[in-house]
């Protein structure tokens, strides 16, 4: 079969396209075969070696994908069913970027056939980060107030529509331009993100700052008692001594998420979240910039380069 792969950790001219031997699957496994999978930063951190993880060479690259089974060892999932993962590629399993691939049962969702593949894949990591942070490491309670910052990108629409679901009050930062669209979500306050943050005057059970570009030490501010911060990036600043005092004194947390240490419960609880949403046709409105799957190299470099004008690249088979 035709592969995306590397023999050695190391920058996007290590991708090479090749013949590799189609998987066979064990009892617990299901064979698909590959439609669409996307780029993620995530994927080049793997690559680069960046984000430490168990691997085997040659590595096929990639995590997320959507395609349709070939090959089936369990009674839930039948031939051509259209599917969907977003847990390969890293801790010794194979990835995604091949004409084939090899899943865990426990990793493998299904689709509903209506629904467009390149729309699916492209919403995958950044709804399945948000469903997973909100649901499980933050564990949101409904009437509880949010705040998401940087709410125009990839995983703030995300995290707003998600948290619409789950009956959160939300209030958001993002560029002007994108208020109207957050206020159709059910945004109920809008500040541009070029106002300082200390000016708001709301305060806030959860926080997430997508950007990484607002200070921890301000953030703090803006939680109510009890109050939890969800960092899904770095800071650019440390918490100074009387911060992390406010911090304890007020029996509020910082909450660390990277969905590559999701458990395989957290992520099937996500995929109830997010196909539920599917199905209702939300979380599906991504701007794509689609490759053939031999510009993997292409893909990877443009999105470390910054080169992709936001748009969330897929490479389709």
């Amino acid at each position: 079969m035709q592969a995306a792969y590397i023999d050695k950790f190391g920058p996007s001219s290590e991708i090479k396209i090749g013949e590799l031997p189609r998987p066979q699957i064990m009892n617990d496994e299901i064979l698909i075969k590959t439609i669409a999978t996307s780029v993620n930063y995530v994927d080049t951190f793997v690559r680069s070696s960046s984000f430490k993880t168990k691997v085997d060479f040659p590595l096929v690259i990639g995590r997320d994908a959507v395609g349709k089974v070939v090959e089936t060892n369990d009674n839930e999932f039948k031939p051509g069913e259209l599917v969907w993962t977003n847990s390969m590629g890293y801790d010794g399993r194979a990835g995604t970027t091949s004409e084939y691939v090899a899943v865990p049962c426990e990793r493998l969702f299904h689709l509903d056939k209506s629904l467009d593949p390149i729309k699916v894949v492209a919403s995958l990591h950044s709804s399945a980060t948000a469903a997973i942070l909100l649901n499980d490491v933050l564990n949101v309670q409904a009437d509880q107030s949010l705040l998401v910052e940087g709410a125009g990108g990839h995983v703030g629409q995300k995290l707003v529509t998600l948290a619409k679901d789950l009956d959160l009050k939300v209030s958001t930062t993002s560029n002007s331009n994108d208020f109207s669209t957050l206020q159709a979500l059910g945004v109920e306050n809008t500040y541009d993100y070029h106002q300082d943050v200390s000016d708001i005057t709301e305060r806030f059970d959860y926080l997430i700052d997508t950007s990484g570009k607002i200070k921890l030490t301000d953030n703090v501010d803006l939680l109510n008692v009890f109050g939890k911060i969800g960092l899904i990036t770095t800071p650019p600043d440390a918490l100074t001594p009387e911060k992390i005092a406010q911090l304890y004194t007020h029996s509020q947390a910082l909450m660390g998420f990277v969905i590559s240490h999701a458990t395989v419960d957290q992520l099937q609880d996500a995929a109830h979240l997010i196909t539920t949403a599917f199905s209702q046709g939300k979380l599906l409105d991504d701007d794509v910039l689609t490759l053939p799957f031999n510009q993997a190299e292409k893909a990877h470099r443009l999105l470390e380069n910054h080169e992709n004008a936001g748009k969330k690249i897929i490479l389709k088979f």
